[in-house]
């Protein structure tokens, strides 16, 4: 259960708080090992190897980056103390108990979707669409990544 536990936190924090890149994986983000690995060693240097902004980019779309990052880093946390109390339990899964948790993960995936069309709003008028696009894309394999990791360590309620 400890490892289990390490697990998820650890999932969190690659997705919170990453800290250095390796140069080959921006070239090829379909890869998606080398994107789990680029975005555990640093998101924010291998998102700007894969934008390739000019200076005047660079200004409009960081704080929108990290306005959003911060945004994901809250529902992140927010999950992570659900899939604990889920997979942690002392005592059995109860309907009330389940309710609560599917409400709860439910509510995590509206404010993600939000927080996701505010930035993917920003970014539109900050960038040109090819490059908000490129973006788009990579965050969205960026959370796949996540999204798998996390499915493979927690397990089905019972």
């Amino acid at each position: 259960m400890k490892n289990l536990l390490t697990s998820v936190v650890l999932i969190a924090c690659c997705m919170a708080a990453p800290s250095a890149i390796g140069q080959g994986a921006a070239n090829d983000v379909t890869d998606m090992q080398a994107l789990r690995q680029a975005v555990k060693n640093d998101k924010r240097a291998f998102v700007e190897s894969v934008m390739k902004l000019d200076a005047a980019e660079a200004k409009r779309f960081w704080p929108i980056y990290n306005s959003y990052q911060r945004s994901l880093d809250q529902t992140s946390r927010r999950r992570v103390v659900e899939l604990q109390e889920l997979m942690f339990r002392d005592k059995a899964l109860t309907n009330a108990s389940a309710k609560h948790y599917v409400n709860e993960l439910l509510a995590i995936d509206d404010a993600e979707i939000k927080d996701r069309k505010a930035m993917r709003n920003r970014v539109m008028r900050a960038l040109p669409p090819t490059k908000a696009a490129r973006y788009m894309q990579l965050e969205e394999k960026i959370r796949a990544v996540a999204d798998y990791d996390e499915a493979s360590v927690v397990p089905l309620a019972r």
